[in-house]
This record gives C-alpha cells, sequence and structure tokens, in this order.
C-alpha cells in the first residue's frame, strides 16, 4: 500500500482519506501555531483575528483537496512567519504596530463622555453602561473613572479609588 491510499490525490478524496489529511494537518498547524506565538488566539486583536480565519481557510483547502497539499502548508507557513515578523516588528516601530494593532481609545473619563471617541467607536452611552455592569460590577457612573475601548475591541472600566 502506497501513502496515496490513506491521503489520496486531487479533490476526489475518501472519508479515510480526508480523515487522514486532517490528522497531519492539525499535526502541520500546531506547529504553525507554535511558529506564530500564544497572543494568536490569546490577543484577540484584528491583527490576531485575521491569521486565525485566513490560516484556517488556507489549511482547510489541503484537507479537502481543493489545493495541492505541500504548496497549501507553504503558503500557511508564508502566512504564520508574515504574522510573526509584523508582530516583531510592532515592537520595534511603534507607528506600525498602532497601524497594525490600533490603539486604545478614551470614552469617559471624570464625570464626561468623549462623545467624538463614542461616534468613531459606534458606540453609544447605553453601550457604556452596559459594560460598566458587565465589567465592574456597579450601575452608577460616579464610581467610574475611565472607561477605554481597548485595542483589541474590548471595553475597561477603571473605577475611582474607594
Amino acid at each position: 500500500m502506497d501513502l496515496t491510499y490513506f491521503f489520496g490525490t486531487g479533490d476526489d478524496l475518501s472519508s479515510l482519506q480526508m480523515a487522514c489529511r486532517a490528522l497531519v494537518m492539525y499535526l502541520i498547524t500546531l506547529g504553525l501555531l507554535k511558529i506564530s506565538g500564544r497572543r494568536t488566539f490569546g490577543g484577540k486583536s484584528n491583527f490576531d483575528n485575521i491569521i486565525a480565519v485566513m490560516l484556517g481557510a488556507i489549511l482547510s483547502r489541503a484537507v479537502v483537496g481543493a489545493s495541492p497539499f505541500i504548496p497549501t502548508v507553504c503558503a500557511g507557513l508564508i502566512l504564520v512567519l508574515s504574522h510573526r515578523l509584523l508582530g516583531w516588528l510592532s515592537i520595534y516601530i511603534k507607528g506600525l504596530g498602532r497601524w497594525i494593532k490600533g490603539e486604545e481609545t478614551l470614552l469617559y473619563r471624570d464625570g464626561q463622555f468623549q462623545p467624538g471617541s463614542l461616534k468613531k467607536c459606534l458606540l453609544t452611552d447605553g453601550d457604556l453602561m452596559e459594560s460598566v455592569r458587565l465589567n465592574a460590577n456597579v450601575n452608577d457612573l460616579d464610581k467610574v473613572k475611565e472607561i477605554v475601548m481597548e485595542r483589541s475591541g474590548r471595553v475597561s472600566v477603571i473605577l475611582k479609588d474607594q
């Protein structure tokens, strides 16, 4: 028996062949994610979400036989290395880091909503109150010092010192 029995060729694959391809691609993806780094799925910024979506889309093509196996793995490797390189460069080139990962945006400080920032982030006062209740477990802005839209898109609530 040769490897074609287990992995097939083209896009006319049996269940066994797709299962074998999926197993091998799973192991390859684990290796690629090790190269990419922990923040790929931990950071949840647009920068990190892009690689997760694209890597899944690209590597799935090898599982179903829609693209040749080795070139598909190479494309995934280039994507992961590019992500890693941009992440590394963004440490040293602050402007690149802001462009790739974004910046935090102040939404509320010391009793004042920041209307321009709210519009920029497409949020309402009600959205902010929801974040205050969910993140700080309070329902009173008098207890809140700042509310910030983080680079990841999450809203952080900083309480006043009691």
